[in-house]
């Protein structure tokens, strides 16, 4: 089927309207797959149209694009997209900001803690007497991530893990806001050997004291760069700022295209929203944005890389994951984040009049609305 947008709008009406236990039909559910993918071809042919546009477009092993010196593209997304995959490594259940993109938004008093002394690896947990343990029985990854929350809030207890990974030459990155580093524990970490560190700039809202800490970050830490949400908000605040971040020495800039859980879609009511592979859900806008800020890198001829951290990126990321870890051909963790999928949030994009599909067809007897008996 190709399901016109105005029949996919009555549909959604309807099943927007439907109790939360109720499920859908068989026939209802192709009507709402159809739906999606009109709604994700229509996208794709708008972001096809921007990357036409950027001339020094590149491509990291067909996986993922990007503009700048390949040099400077991310060991860790390296890892992530043509390694052993990126092995997660938890500690910090607390952080010093909410931002509204946050996948924990709403929940952040409530984050269990990993455990006094312990640390999360692969979903199990350690002590950190058991990882030349770990070490010594399993295969190394190529890289490892610390995660979770704001590791500066503790930052003094990272130092002797990061340093028997580094120890092990395993290829390691930390995420941060930024907000608490200083010149001390940023060169502790360089110390310790942590080869790479992202700042989630957009944080902040691009604070001057974040880009301070950057600048610093490049004196101690071999690879730094800024890993942020691609939102409105981001792009205009570091078009406000674009000289003096990109005077810090960054070697990279990661634009994620916002993807949303229960816990944060609220804060995006009202936008217009796409499901990609029936997997993530993304405003139209983050990858939109994106891609002009790639074009504009690329024409300014930015002394760094720009890399398009898009939900392609991350379906892309689960298949090389699936590879390295023994599943089956085609295995993947790329998957819907929503227990129900919220049909709502899908009304403001097909009630847009502006919002074309590529193509439409009339339904077929038997998927009209009132032709579906129950």
């Amino acid at each position: 089927m190709k399901i016109s947008k105005r029949d996919a709008l009555a549909w959604f009406e309807f099943f927007s309207a439907l109790p939360l236990d109720e499920e859908i039909m068989t026939k209802q559910q192709e009507i709402v797959y159809d739906t999606f993918v009109q709604i994700e071809e229509a996208i794709n042919l708008r972001n096809n149209v921007l990357m036409s546009n950027i001339k020094g477009l590149k491509s990291f092993k067909n996986r993922t694009i990007f503009v700048g010196n390949e040099k400077h593209f991310p060991m860790g997304c390296r890892s992530c997209l043509s390694g052993s995959g990126l092995s997660a490594v938890r500690k910090t259940n607390v952080c010093n900001l909410a931002c509204k993109f946050c996948y924990n938004f709403g929940e952040l008093d409530e984050i269990p803690p990993i455990g006094e002394g312990m640390w999360e690896i692969g979903g199990t947990k350690f002590y950190e007497r058991d990882i030349d343990l770990l070490l010594s029985i399993q295969e190394k990854p190529t890289g490892i991530a610390y995660v979770y929350l704001e590791p500066f809030m503790e930052i003094e207890k990272y130092y002797s893990v990061i340093k028997k990974f580094s120890e092990a030459k395993i290829h390691q990155h930390l995420y941060t806001n930024g907000t608490l580093a200083t010149e001390e524990n940023l060169k502790a970490l360089g110390e310790a050997g942590l080869d790479e560190i992202r700042f989630n700039l957009g944080a902040s809202g691009c604070s001057d004291k974040v880009i301070e800490n950057i600048a610093i970050a490049k004196k101690f830490i071999k690879y730094v760069g800024i890993e942020t949400p691609m939102t409105p908000d981001f792009f205009e605040d570091f078009f406000n700022k674009k000289e003096a971040i990109c005077n810090t020495g960054i070697d990279f800039i990661n634009c994620a295209e916002l993807h949303l859980n229960a816990n944060n879609i609220g804060n995006y009511s009202g936008e217009k929203m796409y499901i990609s592979r029936m997997g993530y859900i993304s405003p139209i806008w983050s990858r939109e944005l994106t891609l002009k800020f790639m074009k504009i890198a690329d024409d300014e001829n930015w002394d760094f890389v720009v890399h398009d951290c898009s939900n392609d990126t991350k379906f892309a990321r689960g298949l090389n994951l699936g590879s390295k870890v023994g599943g089956w051909f085609g295995k993947s963790q790329y998957a819907c984040e929503f227990d129900r999928i919220p049909y709502e949030v899908f009304l403001p994009i097909l009630r847009d009049d502006s919002f074309k599909f590529v193509s439409e067809e009339d339904l077929p007897d038997g998927y009209k609305l009132g032709q579906i008996v129950f």
